[in-house]
């Protein structure tokens, strides 16, 4: 589906951009994974990429820093001659009240959530535009959807990213260049392994399904928008969330 497609996934060492980049080799892609900071867990990503038959080399940047991102789809391009997906996956989220957040947490969180992407959005679409096609999938949340009591900042940014994705859709249609957006629910990662056993009941009970839904599942979503299946699909918000937001 993706042989010979050059693929870069944001925040790809772990939970749902791993699975991601996991995703798109078992389908043959060549896949670039980027990191700000552990190491360890990209190289047990590209190990987890090799064992599956699948080619994939890791960049280090922070994706808050518009120049970096630039520097890192130029490299890609430079080194692989296109650039036909981009994941934008990486994300931070900081919790807070709203009369006590921080600037520098609400500032740290946009920048890194959808100053970022929108970063990577317009240095992509350069190489795109040249190759006449290509495909964006920006991960939103269902908070960015629905609001979430404590979580302004986050849910701020991730409803920009919303906003974004079909702005940049009408934008670059004409290019034959898609741009589309998941939205996951409660999806179980490291980030959900924390949460209390109470505060997880709780969650479940708004779940029609149910259950948690895996890092997997979102990435068969983000391979499907980013696959010739999805050609006549852009600006769309593709909900994985069990139902609890409809």
């Amino acid at each position: 589906m993706f042989n010979g497609k050059i693929v870069l996934i944001t925040g790809g060492s772990r939970g749902i951009g791993r699975a991601c980049a996991l995703a798109f080799a078992r389908e043959h892609a060549t896949v670039v994974i980027t990191y700000a900071g552990n190491e360890e867990k990209a190289k047990e990503t590209l190990a987890a990429i090799e064992q599956a038959g699948g080619k994939a080399s890791a960049k280090r940047f922070d994706v808050a820093d518009p120049k970096a991102c630039a520097l890192a789809v130029e490299a890609v391009v430079k080194e692989h001659g296109r650039l036909d997906v981009l994941v934008n996956n990486a994300g931070v989220a900081i919790d807070g009240l709203v009369m006590r957040f921080k600037d520098e947490d609400w500032d740290k969180t946009l920048d890194t959530n959808l100053k970022g992407a929108f970063a990577l959005i317009r240095a992509a679409s350069r190489p795109m535009m040249k190759q006449k096609g290509g495909a964006v999938v920006n991960l939103t949340s269902v908070v960015g959807e629905t609001g979430n009591a404590g979580q302004a900042a986050y849910a701020a940014s991730k409803a920009g990213i919303i906003g974004l994705t079909k702005s940049v859709a009408r934008e670059l249609a004409s290019r034959n260049i898609r741009v589309n957006a998941v939205s996951p629910g409660f999806i179980g990662t490291d980030m959900t392994a924390r949460i209390p056993e109470e505060a997880r009941a709780r969650m479940l009970d708004s779940v029609p399904l149910g259950r948690l839904g895996t890092a997997e599942e979102v990435a068969g979503a983000v391979l499907f928008l980013a696959s010739d299946a999805a050609a006549y699909i852009t600006g769309e918000v593709l909900k994985v969330n069990g139902g609890m937001y409809m």
